[in-house]
Parts: C-alpha cells; structure tokens; sequence
C-alpha cells in the first residue's frame, strides 16, 4: 500500500519510511511524488491543528487519501516553547541557530525537562483520524557532538538514555521516539481497515 504524506520535510519522508522498513508493506511517498510542490500553510498555531491543516489541503486540492504530521518540541522552563514555532524558533529554518537560541534561553534554568509531541493527521475515505506521539526526555546542557538525525536531536536526550538523539542513533530514534510512537500508531490503525 502507497499513501502520500503531505510534507515538503525530505528528513521526516525519510525517517518514517525507516521507521516503516521491515514492519509494514506501507510505502510512504512524498508530495512532490503526485506533483504538488506548494509550502502548505501552517497557520493555525497548534501543532494538531497543523497537522490537520496540511492533511486536508492535500486532500481537498488533490483527492488523494493521505496523511500529514506536525511535531513541536515543548519545553518545560520555556513555558512550552519552542511548540508550535519548533522549525523557525529563531526566525530562520536553520537547526544550528534554532538549538543556539534554545541553549541559550536555558542558559540559567535550572529544569532541563522537555517533551517532543508529533501529531499524525490522516485523511482515509475522505475522514479525518488523528494520532499523537510524545516521547520525554531533557535539554543537554550543550550540543553533542552526535551526527545522526535532524534538528534540535543534538540536544534532546530522552528519558532512560544519557545521549543525545544524534548520538543514539537512527535505529534506536526510530524505536523510541515521538514520530515512531505516532506512526505505530497510523500503522495499528491502518492494519485493522
């Protein structure tokens, strides 16, 4: 079975289609894989309500069943930031300048804890389902010195590890982590239609 996730994000195609490898015969393509090359807006200020904005564009404007996510990092000292603004936090799309800034908001606090929440839209037969993942963890003082993965996985260590996201790797991140929680979640779903 094919769906189409409605993501523009080449790592989130990418990391899913791992995390599907050898547990499912879901293929998951891109939008650019049916010709829709538009930035879907994301307007609605919640990450559910992105993820269900970017779902139902793709459906109304191409008719295709598909499914979207949207994920936040939520961090406690920060009052829940960066949320819903996680992929431009500092202005920019640019991980190192969005990890700085987390860093350095952080810089005097003393609570570290954090929380990524990835929320799964899928529109199937024309009705909406939603899924939700979230995986705890904290805020590394610094960033590591880790190469795997994308983002702020450089300093978000998840609960019972003592490294980072890059650091783990991307066979134990796509075991434990808030899109993997979310997609088991879309795959146990589609496995019972």
């Amino acid at each position: 079975m094919e769906i189409i996730f409605a993501s523009g994000n080449t790592h989130k195609v990418k990391e899913i289609n791992e995390i599907l490898r050898g547990v499912s015969d879901l293929t998951v393509i891109s939008m650019k894989d049916i010709g829709c090359t538009e930035d879907i807006p994301e307007t609605t200020g919640t990450i559910r309500g992105n993820a269900i904005q970017k779902a139902t564009y793709l459906w109304y404007n191409y008719r295709v069943d598909c499914f979207s996510e949207d994920t936040g990092l939520e961090i406690d000292a920060l009052d829940g930031a960066p949320g819903v603004d996680t992929a431009h936090y500092s202005g920019s799309r640019h991980a190192d300048a969005n990890i700085a800034l987390v860093l350095n908001n952080l810089h005097e606090k003393s609570s570290r804890t954090a929380r990524f929440r990835t929320v799964i839209a899928l529109i199937l037969d024309n009705k909406l389902h939603v899924f939700e993942g979230i995986c705890t963890g904290e805020i590394a003082l610094e960033k590591s010195q880790g190469t795997e993965g994308f983002g702020y996985d450089p300093i978000f260590r998840p609960d019972g590890y003592d490294k980072t996201f890059a650091e783990l790797g991307a066979d134990v991140k796509n075991v434990i982590s808030h899109r993997a929680r979310a997609v088991q979640q879309l795959l146990d779903f589609l496995k019972a239609v």
